[in-house]
């Protein structure tokens, strides 16, 4: 069903029309969220806030996002902090601080994924502003960077990052359910820069073109490009470089928010796949593979 949506969000024209209502009614609500967020907003935190988020529904790659600027800040010589909501996690109390060892049942499978990645501490709480406070008191770092935060209005912040597809832009252009949009795309006005995922033209600098992006306009926007570098076996750690797989037959799964990105890297790499797509964060069986 969520597939079938999101073909409907981003084909030709607007075929969910007859939901409108509903869109009006979630713009309404989300307003109403904003302002009450704003109003009670603590101020600014004693620490640089990023955050990373999207204005769309689905994967855009936030968390890869994340996980870089996780890197070139700790290379600037800062200790960066990243705070999750942990969608799909159940832990029996928050603030929860993740380790690399922690169970993604506890605390979702994407901030697992981020403390793996990156070695830095990341804390789940689906009160940011609690989170945040966590981090600060038990001096787990001097910058925070708040993974798909942006809709979270109550959490400072000193720069916002909205990322999108490259390939899916706004879609058509709606707010849901009749498309894929949680806010106006004049919510852009207040974001400081935009960062496209797979964008196919940019200036040296990485600077992106604004009619690049069909619907977006933007004075900062930039290119962002992802890359495999080797490929893990989960079981016994061994690795091997993704040009392996040009020409093998091979079964590819994942749960993430826009796999057919996934399913086109591996086309890419020359491997000839039988695609599964599956819900994003799908607690994988074994008759799942």
């Amino acid at each position: 069903m969520t597939s079938l949506i999101e073909r409907l969000w981003y084909a030709k024209g607007r075929p969910l029309f007859v939901l409108t209502p509903f869109s009006w009614l979630y713009r309404a609500v989300a307003e109403s969220r904003r302002r009450k967020a704003n109003n009670i907003n603590a101020g600014k935190l004693p620490v640089p806030v990023v955050v990373v988020g999207n204005i769309t529904a689905g994967g855009t790659g936030k968390s890869p996002l994340t996980a870089w600027l996780v890197d070139e800040i700790r290379t600037a010589g800062w200790r960066p902090v990243i705070l999750s909501r942990g969608y799909g996690g159940k832990s029996s109390g928050y603030p929860l601080l993740v380790t690399e060892d922690t169970l993604p049942s506890l605390a979702g499978d994407e901030p697992v994924m981020l403390a793996q990645a990156t070695g830095t501490p990341v804390v789940v709480d689906p009160d940011r502003c609690r989170g945040a406070a966590f981090a600060l008191d038990n001096a787990l770092g001097d910058v925070l960077i708040s993974d798909d935060g942006l809709q979270h209005y109550r959490l400072p912040r000193d720069i916002e990052l909205a990322v999108f597809d490259g390939a899916r832009g706004i879609g058509n252009g709606a707010l849901i359910p009749v498309g894929p949009l949680r806010e106006p795309v004049n919510r852009l006005d207040t974001v400081d820069f935009v960062i496209v995922n797979g964008a196919t033209t940019s200036d040296e600098e990485g600077r992106v073109p604004p009619e690049a992006l069909s619907g977006i306009k933007h004075p900062h926007m930039y290119a962002m490009n992802l890359q495999p570098t080797r490929l893990v076996n989960l079981k016994t750690g061994e690795t091997r470089s993704p040009e392996s797989l040009q020409g093998q037959k091979i079964r590819s799964i994942a749960g993430i928010g826009n796999p057919t990105r996934f399913f086109d890297t591996l086309k890419g790499l020359g491997a000839k796949q039988i695609a599964v797509p599956f819900p994003d964060h799908h607690r994988f069986r074994p008759e799942d593979l």
